[in-house]
């Protein structure tokens, strides 16, 4: 069985510098942390690439949840691109907090066996299409006030059945492993066909 889990294909390194790429499309993530000996999983709508070199990206982390707790902790984090196959998962780790569960691993609970990151041997969610590990930026006001969180990328992987060559080719895929945006009331739209403008 490869890290990616069983049935998939063991992620491949994506460069640094086209890292952004993995989130230029506007997925949502499933942001994954450590810290202390425990872990934890939650659904995020709203990150977004927001820097080429260093690459460094953005997440929105509220102050109640116990995955932010974690990341505050250990300055790190992981974004992890679940894929439509996925939603329900997504769903899950989304709804509940890690803080309030009798089990606090939400890994443990969803059954998920998580693989470690090439870098910071974060936890990183088997089956993902996409998945980028980050140090944090400290920016306290931004945090403080705003939730967000700034994370500079030091390792990214990707699929290879969705992503090569620093694109994502979904087209020769099947839709199940197509990313998800999720549009609210419990409901998701996948990632639809690429396309040139010439």
């Amino acid at each position: 069985m490869s890290a990616a889990g069983a049935g998939h294909p063991t992620p491949v390194a994506v460069d640094l510098p086209r890292s952004y790429r993995l989130l230029n499309h506007g997925p949502t993530v499933i942001v994954s942390a450590a810290y202390g000996g425990r872990r934890n999983l939650m659904a995020a709508a709203w990150s977004m690439p927001l820097d080429f070199d260093p690459p460094k990206v953005v997440v929105v982390l509220d102050k109640s949840t116990y995955t932010r707790d974690l990341i505050e902790a250990s300055g790190r984090f992981a974004l992890n691109l679940p894929t439509r196959a996925m939603a329900r998962l997504t769903m899950a780790v989304g709804s509940e907090s890690g803080r309030e569960m009798l089990e606090p691993d939400k890994f443990a609970v969803q059954g998920l066996q998580p693989f470690d990151g090439p870098v910071l041997g974060l936890p990183l969610v088997p089956g993902c299409a996409g998945w980028l590990e980050c140090e944090v930026l400290r920016e306290q006001r931004n945090e403080s006030v705003y939730d967000l969180f700034i994370g500079q990328v030091v390792g990214a992987l990707a699929d290879p059945r969705v992503f090569s060559d620093g694109r994502w080719h979904f087209e020769g895929a099947d839709d199940s492993m197509r990313t998800v945006h999720y549009i609210a009331g419990g409901r998701f739209m996948q990632i639809g066909e690429a396309f040139d403008a010439n």
